[in-house]
């Protein structure tokens, strides 16, 4: 995975972020000793982060174990960026839009790094449906938005960590595999999943590009696998373009 420089003069505050995006949905809270080790960090200066960030709530502490886990003021700070988000707020009339009409779930998502951040979602009109992911990360290779977003991303394969997980029986785990289908991608415009994030589920993501053409995320429309069919995901994956092609500002 591409390594970011790292500005002169900031080394214990990237310590201190980095130390934070340790903790994960699968692993919500963490011993000094878990931090110190996956962090490549001693014990020591571990510890010292640790309590600096205790002592601004941005870590809370289990009281029974020790454990470490993000804090209040972290989620306070998280639910300020996200009303306070520019892009979320210029597409969340879009999602409601999309899922009102496909009737399956829209989701808004932005890269961080190996992973895609669920920014926004509106839930669809069907009782079966994906819902309740806001702020949940999963990997771009067995996403259709990350798919989406590395296919146009020259350097999109730089994004991925040297091994990709399997999700499911049907996650795509070679290189060159998940390389051979960024052609059909680019050219359609869309990127699939089909039963590679979980079983059961399938979507379709198109990357969203601000006024210079960067890119900025990726809509997606999700639902199960059993209504998500070749010729729907088609359907949809058209109409997904055309709303992203609605966000990116036209001077």
């Amino acid at each position: 995975m591409r390594e970011p420089k790292s500005p002169q003069g900031a080394q214990a505050a990237l310590r201190a972020v980095r130390l934070l995006k340790l903790f994960t949905t699968d692993q919500p809270e963490l011993q000094l000793a878990q931090v110190s080790d996956l962090a490549g960090l001693n014990k020591t200066t571990a510890h010292r982060l640790l309590q600096a960030l205790h002592s601004e709530s941005l870590l809370d502490r289990n009281a029974a174990n020790g454990a470490y886990r993000l804090g209040p003021a972290l989620m306070a700070l998280g639910v300020q960026a996200l009303s306070s988000d520019n892009l979320r707020l210029k597409a969340r009339p879009l999602l409601r839009r999309l899922a009102e009409e496909t009737g399956e779930t829209a989701t808004l998502e932005v890269p961080i790094d190996d992973t895609m951040l669920i920014l926004d979602e509106v839930t669809g009109g069907h009782f079966v449906a994906a819902g309740g992911n806001v702020g949940t990360r999963w990997p771009m290779h067995a996403t259709s938005t990350g798919k989406a977003l590395i296919a146009f991303d020259e350097d999109g394969m730089e994004r991925l960590g040297e091994r990709l997980t399997p999700l499911t029986a049907k996650t795509i785990t070679e290189r060159d595999k998940l390389e051979a289908q960024f052609g059909d991608v680019r050219r359609r415009g869309f990127a699939e999943t089909v039963d590679e994030l979980e079983e059961g589920f399938s979507g379709v993501g198109a990357v969203v590009r601000g006024s210079t053409g960067e890119i900025l995320g990726a809509l997606s429309i999700c639902g199960p696998t059993q209504r998500m069919t070749e010729s729907r995901r088609a359907s949809l994956g058209a109409t997904l373009c055309a709303a992203a092609g609605h966000l990116q500002p036209r001077y």
